[in-house]
């Protein structure tokens, strides 16, 4: 009977063991970019898509630190065009699922950085983004000088309700910080566009029949081109607000408004237009664009793209944005 005992505890103990080691077998690791610190190793997704946390916590971490929720924080997104250039952008997640989005594209003298300020604000998770103090040198820590101005401080944005939520998504147009550098000219920066529609309709939280586009000089002519080519496949991009536009991505900003008015490729889709009345290529552009759902508004002086973005600019771009987003989401926030 001892014996029998012994060989019943030996084989119970084995089978302890196996579970533990199986059970390890199956942890996934996450990466371990916290703020302020090296970003982690890409890895690649069955579908080519490479993700990660710009500042994920550790998966094994002692359980009285307290650390932020990993779902405010912006995920790193690598992704390509139809010609096979490689993008990078960040993806900051809704609140609620599926969420509208809204896409942000830059101006040439940036990048997507320029954006780290009204990303969270569209997002709308202040208190979870706060507790990870830090997280936005994750992105681009690897890139030259960023352009400063007001639209990187928040104290003087306009407030959004609590209940408010969007998916936001930001990328480096080719040639710009963590996208790969491109040997052709400007007008490919349309397929950039046309790629980040396509990328953020197939995130989990998307809502994937309703994506805007808001940018800034090319960007701005990218977040109206971007829409109107992926209309042609789709019908999924409800607007584009533009500040600054001036053609200059290889398609006429007037015609581009006209067609995503409705007159050749339906459904209907807003764009507003924002320009200054001595930053002559972006007057032009605004001015000639027509349709019904067209909005264009004209300041005084020469302020070009993100410049726009002040506190003494009147009326407020980012008043406009929010009332731009409860026309075409069809939320309340004004």
């Amino acid at each position: 009977m001892k014996k029998q005992s012994r060989f019943r505890m030996i084989a119970i103990g084995l089978f302890i063991l196996i579970a533990i080691s199986a059970f390890a077998g199956c942890t996934r690791t996450t990466a371990t970019v916290l703020p302020a610190e090296e970003k982690a190793g890409e890895s690649s997704g069955d579908e080519g898509q490479i993700s990660e946390s710009a500042a994920e916590v550790e998966a094994e971490t002692a359980p009285d630190v307290a650390l932020p929720s990993p779902a405010a924080l912006p995920i790193r997104i690598q992704f390509t065009a139809e010609d096979g250039q490689e993008l990078v952008g960040y993806f900051f997640t809704a609140d609620n699922s599926p969420a509208p989005t809204v896409i942000l594209m830059h101006w040439y003298p940036g990048d997507q950085r320029d954006w780290l300020a009204i990303a969270p604000w569209l997002q709308n998770r202040p208190d979870e983004l706060a507790d990870a103090e830090g997280w936005e040198m994750a992105i681009g820590s690897d890139c030259g000088g960023q352009e400063e101005g007001p639209w990187l401080d928040p104290s003087w944005f306009p407030p959004m309700p609590e209940d408010v939520s969007f998916n936001v998504f930001i990328f480096d147009f080719r040639g710009h910080c963590e996208s790969e550098p491109f040997s052709g000219n400007q007008d490919d920066k349309k397929l950039d566009a046309k790629a980040a529609f396509a990328e953020v309709s197939l995130m989990d939280s998307t809502d994937p029949d309703r994506i805007v586009a808001i940018g800034a000089s090319i960007g701005a002519d990218g977040a109206a081109d971007g829409c109107f080519l992926h209309n042609q496949e789709s019908d999924t991009c409800l607007g584009a607000f533009s500040l600054s536009p001036g053609s200059y991505l290889g398609l006429e900003y007037d015609q581009v408004v006209r067609d995503l008015d409705g007159t050749e490729v339906p459904p209907a889709v807003p764009v507003w237009c924002l320009s200054s009345e001595d930053d002559i290529p972006s007057l032009i552009a605004c001015d000639a664009a027509s349709g019904d759902h067209y909005q264009s508004f004209l300041y005084e002086g020469d302020a070009h793209g993100m410049q726009l973005i002040t506190p003494s600019t009147d009326p407020n771009p980012l008043i406009l944005i929010q009332d731009f987003l409860e026309e075409t989401f069809g939320v309340e926030i004004n």
